[in-house]
């Protein structure tokens, strides 16, 4: 294998200006694939001001060196604008692989930007390598609705692009002792304005999946919507968030801000614990990076058990009674 070009990132800054955690995930996605390479990792940000404390946590995180485009009108994300930016990255640096996090913002960027340059996109990996005889990325996603996994090179087109699900990467303890270099560079000339006018800003869900630390998730095993309250209730007993399979959504048992999956949300609980789940594979695709998981599924052939750091063959209704008693135990006693 000949090493041949850089590895890139776009480090995400949030609204208020901070950068996102998705920078960190990408960072610890790219950094052992450039070491297999012997390459560099170089982080883009672009953002309206990038801070000393911003470019110590790239660094820690593994970025050797960062590029930075400010600029007032760079405050908010709108595609015009950031993909002239990276256009210019591309023309003048000559990535060969850029990574990006599949948020509404990266999985709007990377596709326009490949489309420009004529770049090769694979989008929402779960797995990225690299082929040791050639250094090509090897791009593994869920395809056919999500019953293979496929893994996708791109022998000639660059950069080789990917985007990765958010969540998906546990983030590795950082390296304070790490520096890189920072690159401040003119915009590009003229910056294009954005497409729309931003106004304001309302999230759009309430449910705490993204950075709950335990999660209690119902799958078409518990029978019935009427069923979910209990599994609501001890989910609010020990502190964790609800969520729910595709089919429970689907069926309108519960909205789908609560649904984990390919099509959903991907999590890393340092608890999942799975009530009447099966465990398609677009299920396991958004969960099984969750540190323990525990499944009760009355099939001792479900996928779930493939993944379950504990499993029990029972009745998930059945079942929670038992799981109750101890809490409930305790809340008495006190």
């Amino acid at each position: 294998m000949t090493p041949n070009g850089d590895i890139w990132i776009w480090a995400e800054t949030t609204t208020e200006g901070g950068l996102s955690e998705t920078a960190l995930e990408l960072l610890a996605r790219a950094r052992p694939l450039a070491d297999k390479r012997g390459s560099r990792v170089k982080a883009l940000v672009i953002s309206d001001s990038v801070d000393d404390a911003q470019v110590a946590i790239l660094a820690a995180g593994g970025a050797d060196k960062i590029v930075v485009f400010e600029s007032p009108e760079l405050r908010y994300f709108a595609v015009a604008p950031y993909a002239a930016c990276l256009e210019t990255v591309v023309r003048d640096d000559t990535p060969e692989i850029f990574l990006a996090a599949a948020t509404y913002a990266g999985r709007t960027l990377a596709p326009y930007v490949a489309a420009r340059v004529r770049a090769g996109l694979t989008a929402d990996c779960v797995e990225l390598d690299i082929d040791s005889e050639t250094g090509e990325l090897l791009q593994t996603r869920p395809a056919i609705g999500g019953n293979i996994m496929a893994t996708i090179k791109t022998p000639t087109a660059r950069p080789q692009m990917a985007t990765i699900r958010p969540n998906s990467t546990p983030i590795p303890m950082p390296d304070k002792s790490r520096k890189a270099h920072i690159s401040r560079r003119q915009l590009p000339s003229p910056l294009p304005s954005p497409e729309g006018r931003r106004v304001s800003f309302v999230p759009s869900e309430s449910c705490s999946l993204k950075n709950a630390d335990k999660v209690v998730v119902v799958g078409r095993g518990i029978g019935k919507p009427a069923n979910i309250e209990p599994f609501a209730e001890f989910a609010e007993s020990i502190g964790a968030a609800l969520g729910a399979t595709r089919e429970v959504v689907d069926r309108g048992w519960l909205p789908y801000s609560h649904q984990i999956g390919l099509s959903g949300k991907t999590i890393t609980p340092k608890l999942y614990v799975g009530f009447g789940v099966s465990g398609a594979i677009q299920h396991l695709a958004g969960m099984r990076s969750a540190e323990t998981i525990v499944a009760i599924n009355t099939d001792p052939a479900a996928p779930i058990f493939q993944v379950a750091d504990f499993g029990i063959v029972g009745d998930a209704m059945a079942f929670l009674p038992a799981l109750k008693k101890p809490l409930d135990t305790k809340e008495a006693a006190r």
